[in-house]
C-alpha cells in the first residue's frame, strides 16, 4: 500500500485506490477501484462535501419528541410515565415539538380509543404530552441558549370524560374476584386491599425500602416521596394478612416485592385480571376499587379520620409522627380491625351512575 500526493488517498499492491480520511470527527472510507489519482480525488471532495452537509444539518437540527421525552424520563423514572411515552413514540416520537398539537396526536388518540382505553387513560397521555412540551419551551435548553421549543406549547385537547363512582367490593365480590386471579396477582390483590396502595406502588415496591419495627415483630415500608403521589414519604402499615404475604414473597427477587418472571410488572390491570372480573361478573371493578374497599372498611370498623388518613397515605402534616413505633402499633391495631368481616361487611353503594341504582350487599 503507497500514499499518495492527497492524504487520506491509497494505493494498493493491484493498483486500486483506497480512501480513508478523516474530516472533523468523520470517518470517510471506501475503496474507489481503479481510477486515477484525479477521479480519486474527486470522489474525496464529493465524500467531504456530504459529510460537511450533514454536519451542518446535525448543528441545526431541532430536538424530536423522543429526545424531549428522554430527558423528562432522565428527571421523572415513574414507570407509568414510560409506559405513556412508550405508547406516544410510534405516533409522535419524530416529530419536533413545535409539530405536536391536536391534529397530529389525533391519530394517537384514535389508536387509543379503538384498542378500547377510557378516556381517562388516555388523557393522561396527553397530560405527559402537555408536561413535557412545556418543560422543553421553558426549561430545556440547546448548547446556544435557545430552548427546544421556540414557541408557547399549544393547547392541548383533553377529552371528556365521565368519572367512574368508586365501587367499594364486598366481601363475597372479593371471595368471587380473587379465586379467579392468577396465583401471583391473587396476592397481589389481597395485599391492596389490606394496606390501601394504589397500583404503581404495590407493583413497585422494593425491598430496600423496607423497615423493621423491633418492637412490633415485623416491618413496615416506608415509600419515598418521588414515588407516591401526594410527593411525601408514606409508612405502608402491614396488618396481619399483608405481613404474611410479604413473608412469602421473600427471596423470590432481590429488588421487587412482587415480580414476575424476573422483572418488575408494570400493572395488576392485565389481561389475566380483566379476564378474571369477567368471570366474576364484576367487570365494573377496577385495581382502584381495592383501594376504595380498603378505606370504606376502615371507616366502617370505626376508624379515626386521622388514622385513615395516615394509612392511605393522604396528605397529613402529622405524617412525620407515624415513624414513632408506638404511633405504627396503633395504627397497625386499627388496620387489623379490617380482618372481622362481621364489622365491614355491607356496603351502600349510592348513585351508581353504572347501575343506576342504589344497592345495598350484605355479606358474609
Amino acid at each position: 500500500m503507497a500514499t499518495t500526493r492527497t492524504p487520506g488517498i491509497t494505493v494498493l499492491a493491484d493498483g486500486r485506490r483506497f480512501i480513508d480520511k478523516r474530516y472533523l470527527g468523520v470517518r470517510i472510507g471506501l475503496r474507489v477501484g481503479a481510477v486515477t489519482q484525479e477521479q480519486a480525488e474527486e470522489r474525496l471532495q464529493i465524500e467531504v462535501a456530504r459529510a460537511q452537509c450533514d454536519l451542518a444539518r446535525k448543528a441545526h437540527a431541532r430536538p424530536t419528541f423522543t429526545d424531549c421525552a428522554a430527558r423528562y424520563l432522565a428527571q421523572r423514572s415513574v414507570d407509568v410515565i414510560k409506559w405513556h411515552v412508550t405508547l406516544l413514540q410510534s405516533y409522535i416520537g419524530d416529530l419536533e415539538p413545535q409539530q405536536i398539537h391536536d391534529q397530529t396526536l389525533e391519530p394517537f388518540v384514535k389508536a387509543r380509543l379503538a384498542d378500547g382505553a377510557s378516556a381517562t387513560t388516555i388523557n393522561r397521555s396527553l397530560e405527559v404530552v402537555r408536561t413535557i412540551l412545556n418543560r422543553a419551551a421553558r426549561s430545556y435548553r440547546d448548547d446556544h441558549g435557545r430552548p427546544w421549543l421556540e414557541a408557547m406549547p399549544p393547547l392541548i385537547t383533553m377529552l371528556p370524560e365521565t368519572p367512574r363512582a368508586p365501587y367499594p367490593i364486598t366481601w363475597k365480590e372479593q371471595d368471587a374476584l380473587f379465586r379467579k386471579l392468577p396465583a401471583r396477582l391473587g396476592r397481589m390483590a389481597l395485599f391492596a386491599v389490606n394496606t390501601g396502595l394504589r397500583d404503581s406502588n404495590v407493583c413497585g415496591l422494593q425491598w430496600t425500602w423496607e423497615v423493621p419495627v423491633p418492637e412490633l415483630g415485623r416491618s413496615v415500608f416506608v415509600i419515598p416521596p418521588e414515588a407516591f403521589k401526594t410527593k411525601r414519604p408514606h409508612v405502608v402499615v402491614l396488618n396481619d394478612v399483608a405481613w404474611s404475604i410479604v413473608e412469602a414473597q421473600r427471596s423470590l427477587h432481590p429488588i421487587w416485592v412482587f415480580p414476575f418472571r424476573g422483572r418488575r410488572i408494570n400493572t395488576m390491570n392485565n389481561n389475566g385480571r380483566q379476564r378474571a372480573r369477567r368471570d366474576a361478573g364484576l367487570p365494573l371493578v377496577r385495581v382502584h376499587d381495592l383501594r376504595h374497599s380498603f378505606a370504606c372498611r376502615l371507616r366502617a370498623a370505626g376508624v379515626s379520620a386521622e388514622d385513615r388518613e395516615a394509612l392511605l397515605g393522604h396528605v397529613n402534616h402529622s405524617m412525620a409522627g407515624h415513624y414513632a413505633s408506638a404511633d405504627v402499633g396503633r395504627l397497625l391495631k386499627q388496620a387489623n380491625l379490617l380482618l372481622d368481616r362481621r364489622g365491614t361487611r355491607t356496603v351502600l353503594r349510592v348513585a351508581d351512575s353504572e347501575r343506576g341504582r342504589a344497592e345495598t350487599n350484605p355479606t358474609r
